[in-house]
């Protein structure tokens, strides 16, 4: 070749859907409500961060073929907020040949950044975006909201999770799969139809895997002072014997592998590993940046703790 200089493809500008306006958790509406994004600051309630990882499968695979759906990782750190009617568009960075891992971001339609990423095929992945974040964090001298968490915390059991086209996700995601695939952003008969499906099976859509691997998270019971709102600010999703099946039972474990602190936030990260049903093989696991809002916990300045 005549050059080295690096070379990215890129999908069309999308129009992501809001389907969390009407969110619950913890007693009260999520910063995906209008009236609770403006308390807060923001100008309205954002589209959830995974809603933007459909952006990109249609471009690892043309870079790694089924591959990437079933040993494929995706690992990003949300940057801005996209609201509804705001278009987006992914890219990746074309790899060396035979190379596993790239680099991947998201923008809108004026080049504001919207996340950076890290994406990959395994088993070997090398150092995810992810892991080098976490490598660089530094324990936190005092916690308020998150004040009784504790680095290697687990749920309170095995959650047992699925699933099916119709099923209502529950208060986290107050809709069905049926319903996202009418909005996503790029369709695939994968999704819907198993004889389409190289696996004879639906394949449930990465962005989805997030929703599947939240429902039950309610249940681990991890003590987090409310109430208080969050937000996703960083989360990767690791096939490590994909894909995931839709209509199929899948056992969720949980585990807090970091706490970490900003001026405006208190945060705590999560491994969700997704195992069959019988919890023996490892299918999936997601990491999570649960990020929250120091301001949204009342008197949280009047504590002494806070800074």
């Amino acid at each position: 070749m005549s050059f080295d200089t690096p070379l990215a493809i890129c999908g069309p500008l999308r129009k992501p859907r809001q389907m969390l306006a009407h969110q619950e958790y913890g007693g009260h509406s999520s910063i995906h409500d209008d009236a609770m994004a403006e308390k807060l600051g923001f100008r309205a309630g954002p589209i959830e961060g995974p809603t933007h990882f459909s952006l990109f499968p249609p471009l690892l695979e043309y870079l790694w073929g089924r591959a990437w759906f079933e040993r494929g990782c995706f690992s990003a750190h949300y940057q801005n907020m996209v609201v509804d009617g705001e278009e987006v568009r992914g890219f990746v960075q074309i790899p060396p040949a035979g190379a596993n891992s790239t680099r991947a971001w998201a923008a809108k339609a004026d080049g504001t950044p919207v996340l950076e990423a890290s994406a990959s095929v395994g088993p070997e992945h090398g150092q995810t975006l992810l892991e080098q974040r976490l490598a660089q964090l530094k324990p936190p001298p005092r916690l308020v909201i998150l004040a009784d968490l504790r680095v290697g915390m687990t749920g309170a059991g095995d959650e047992r999770v699925r699933m099916d086209p119709d099923q209502h996700m529950g208060a986290l995601y107050p809709f069905s799969l049926e319903q996202k695939l009418a909005v996503i952003t790029e369709r695939s008969p994968w999704y819907s139809d198993g004889a389409a499906s190289p696996w004879g099976r639906a394949v449930i859509p990465l962005e989805m895997v997030s929703v599947l691997a939240q429902y039950t998270s309610n249940s681990a019971g991890f003590p987090v002072k409310g109430p208080a709102v969050g937000l996703f600010a960083d989360q990767e999703i690791r096939m490590v014997d994909g894909p995931l099946f839709v209509g199929e039972d899948y056992l969720v474990r949980r585990e807090i592998v970091a706490l970490a602190e900003s001026r405006r936030t208190e945060s705590y990260w999560v491994r969700t590993r997704i195992f069959d049903a019988a919890g023996k093989r490892l299918v999936a696991q997601m990491l999570l940046n649960h990020a929250t809002l120091k301001h949204s916990y009342a008197g949280y300045d009047d504590t002494g703790e806070a800074r």
